[in-house]
Protein backbone atom coordinates (compact mmCIF):
# COMPACT_ATOMS: atom_id res chain seq x y z
CA UNK A 1 0.00 0.00 0.00
CA UNK A 2 1.53 3.47 -0.68
CA UNK A 3 0.42 6.08 1.20
CA UNK A 4 0.06 9.74 -0.47
CA UNK A 5 1.28 12.74 1.80
CA UNK A 6 1.52 16.06 0.29
CA UNK A 7 4.89 17.57 0.99
CA UNK A 8 6.87 20.86 -0.76
CA UNK A 9 9.81 19.27 -2.78
CA UNK A 10 13.07 21.04 -2.85
CA UNK A 11 15.73 21.07 -5.60
CA UNK A 12 18.08 18.88 -3.62
CA UNK A 13 15.62 16.29 -2.48
CA UNK A 14 13.85 15.91 -6.13
CA UNK A 15 13.28 12.06 -5.65
CA UNK A 16 12.75 10.64 -2.51
CA UNK A 17 13.22 6.43 -0.83
CA UNK A 18 10.95 4.40 -1.99
CA UNK A 19 10.81 3.46 2.43
CA UNK A 20 9.27 7.28 2.99
CA UNK A 21 6.56 6.25 0.71
CA UNK A 22 5.94 2.95 2.49
CA UNK A 23 2.76 3.07 4.74
CA UNK A 24 3.39 1.72 8.15
CA UNK A 25 1.65 -1.72 8.81
CA UNK A 26 0.02 -0.42 12.21
CA UNK A 27 -1.76 3.14 12.34
CA UNK A 28 -0.16 3.42 16.10
CA UNK A 29 3.83 3.37 14.45
CA UNK A 30 2.87 5.84 12.15
CA UNK A 31 1.58 7.77 15.01
CA UNK A 32 4.35 7.23 16.46
CA UNK A 33 6.69 7.73 13.45
CA UNK A 34 5.37 11.31 13.15
CA UNK A 35 3.40 10.43 9.78
CA UNK A 36 -0.20 12.31 9.96
CA UNK A 37 -3.19 10.64 11.00
CA UNK A 38 -6.17 9.71 8.75
CA UNK A 39 -8.66 12.35 8.18
CA UNK A 40 -11.91 12.00 9.63
CA UNK A 41 -14.12 10.31 6.85
CA UNK A 42 -17.44 12.09 7.55
CA UNK A 43 -18.18 14.81 5.06
CA UNK A 44 -17.35 18.40 6.38
CA UNK A 45 -19.90 21.05 5.93
CA UNK A 46 -20.06 23.32 3.09
CA UNK A 47 -17.11 25.86 3.15
CA UNK A 48 -18.23 29.19 3.99
CA UNK A 49 -16.91 31.75 1.02
CA UNK A 50 -13.72 33.77 1.62
CA UNK A 51 -14.39 37.28 1.61
CA UNK A 52 -11.41 39.91 1.49
CA UNK A 53 -10.96 43.13 2.85
CA UNK A 54 -9.73 46.26 1.02
CA UNK A 55 -6.46 46.35 3.24
CA UNK A 56 -5.54 42.65 2.46
CA UNK A 57 -6.38 43.05 -1.33
CA UNK A 58 -4.30 46.16 -1.73
CA UNK A 59 -1.62 44.45 0.33
CA UNK A 60 -1.50 41.29 -2.18
CA UNK A 61 -1.54 43.54 -5.19
CA UNK A 62 1.66 46.14 -3.98
CA UNK A 63 2.96 42.12 -3.03
CA UNK A 64 2.44 41.36 -6.18
CA UNK A 65 3.87 44.42 -7.97
CA UNK A 66 7.19 44.13 -5.79
CA UNK A 67 7.80 40.24 -7.02
CA UNK A 68 10.02 40.34 -10.37
CA UNK A 69 9.33 36.82 -11.78
CA UNK A 70 6.07 35.08 -12.28
CA UNK A 71 7.35 32.45 -9.79
CA UNK A 72 7.54 34.80 -7.32
CA UNK A 73 3.56 35.52 -7.92
CA UNK A 74 2.94 31.97 -8.08
CA UNK A 75 4.95 31.19 -4.64
CA UNK A 76 3.00 33.83 -3.06
CA UNK A 77 -0.53 33.06 -4.41
CA UNK A 78 0.04 29.00 -3.18
CA UNK A 79 1.12 30.77 0.39
CA UNK A 80 -2.37 32.93 0.44
CA UNK A 81 -4.07 30.17 -0.62
CA UNK A 82 -5.52 32.14 -4.15
CA UNK A 83 -5.71 32.76 -7.63
CA UNK A 84 -4.09 34.22 -10.14
CA UNK A 85 -8.02 35.62 -11.20
CA UNK A 86 -8.87 37.19 -8.10
CA UNK A 87 -5.03 39.19 -9.27
CA UNK A 88 -6.59 39.73 -12.09
CA UNK A 89 -9.83 41.22 -11.22
CA UNK A 90 -8.45 42.95 -8.49
CA UNK A 91 -5.97 44.81 -10.50
CA UNK A 92 -8.71 46.10 -13.22
CA UNK A 93 -10.78 47.03 -9.85
CA UNK A 94 -7.29 49.34 -8.89
CA UNK A 95 -7.14 50.88 -12.47
CA UNK A 96 -11.15 51.49 -12.59
CA UNK A 97 -10.05 53.92 -9.66
CA UNK A 98 -12.96 52.58 -7.84
CA UNK A 99 -12.28 52.33 -3.96
CA UNK A 100 -15.73 50.83 -3.52
CA UNK A 101 -15.25 47.83 -5.54
CA UNK A 102 -12.01 46.79 -3.36
CA UNK A 103 -14.91 46.03 -0.64
CA UNK A 104 -16.32 43.09 -0.61
CA UNK A 105 -19.95 43.36 -2.10
CA UNK A 106 -23.13 41.29 -0.94
CA UNK A 107 -24.38 38.59 -3.43
CA UNK A 108 -27.96 38.46 -4.65
CA UNK A 109 -30.40 40.69 -5.20
CA UNK A 110 -30.24 44.63 -4.58
CA UNK A 111 -32.70 45.90 -2.05
CA UNK A 112 -35.49 48.31 -3.58
CA UNK A 113 -35.50 50.97 -2.43
CA UNK A 114 -38.89 51.96 -0.25
CA UNK A 115 -41.32 54.79 -1.86
CA UNK A 116 -43.72 56.15 0.47
CA UNK A 117 -46.16 56.89 -1.91
CA UNK A 118 -46.60 53.47 -3.37
CA UNK A 119 -47.94 52.00 -0.44
CA UNK A 120 -50.69 54.87 -0.51
CA UNK A 121 -51.18 54.48 -4.11
CA UNK A 122 -51.68 50.66 -3.65
CA UNK A 123 -54.15 51.01 -0.40
CA UNK A 124 -56.38 53.56 -3.07
CA UNK A 125 -56.49 51.32 -6.15
CA UNK A 126 -57.34 48.30 -3.27
CA UNK A 127 -60.29 51.00 -2.40
CA UNK A 128 -61.04 51.81 -5.53
CA UNK A 129 -61.45 48.14 -6.73
CA UNK A 130 -63.62 47.67 -3.89
CA UNK A 131 -65.90 50.53 -4.24
CA UNK A 132 -66.16 49.44 -8.21
CA UNK A 133 -67.35 46.36 -7.05
CA UNK A 134 -70.15 47.62 -5.19
CA UNK A 135 -71.32 49.93 -6.99
CA UNK A 136 -71.59 47.01 -9.40
CA UNK A 137 -73.62 44.67 -6.92
CA UNK A 138 -75.59 47.64 -6.53
CA UNK A 139 -76.65 48.64 -9.91
CA UNK A 140 -77.34 44.94 -10.78
CA UNK A 141 -79.83 45.06 -7.67
CA UNK A 142 -81.66 48.10 -9.18
CA UNK A 143 -81.83 46.48 -12.45
CA UNK A 144 -83.48 43.62 -10.94
CA UNK A 145 -86.05 46.08 -8.73
CA UNK A 146 -86.92 47.66 -11.57
CA UNK A 147 -87.41 44.75 -13.67
CA UNK A 148 -89.89 43.42 -10.93
CA UNK A 149 -91.60 46.64 -10.76
CA UNK A 150 -92.26 46.76 -14.54
CA UNK A 151 -93.74 42.91 -14.05
CA UNK A 152 -95.98 43.75 -11.36
CA UNK A 153 -97.03 47.04 -12.92
CA UNK A 154 -96.56 48.89 -9.92
CA UNK A 155 -93.69 51.45 -9.92
CA UNK A 156 -90.70 51.79 -7.48
CA UNK A 157 -91.61 55.29 -6.47
CA UNK A 158 -94.99 56.62 -6.40
CA UNK A 159 -94.35 60.05 -5.88
CA UNK A 160 -91.84 59.91 -8.45
CA UNK A 161 -91.82 60.91 -12.62
CA UNK A 162 -90.40 58.22 -14.55
CA UNK A 163 -87.43 58.83 -12.16
CA UNK A 164 -86.87 62.47 -13.13
CA UNK A 165 -87.49 65.12 -10.63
Amino acid sequence: MIKHTEKPMNQSSAVESPVALRAPSDSTAGAAMGSPVRPDPEVPEKRQRRQYTAAYKKQILEEADRCVDSRQIGAMLRREGLYSSNLTTWRRQREAGTLASLKPRKRGRKAQPVDPMKKQVEALQRENRRLNEDLRKAEIIIDVQKKVSELLGSPLNPNSDGGKR
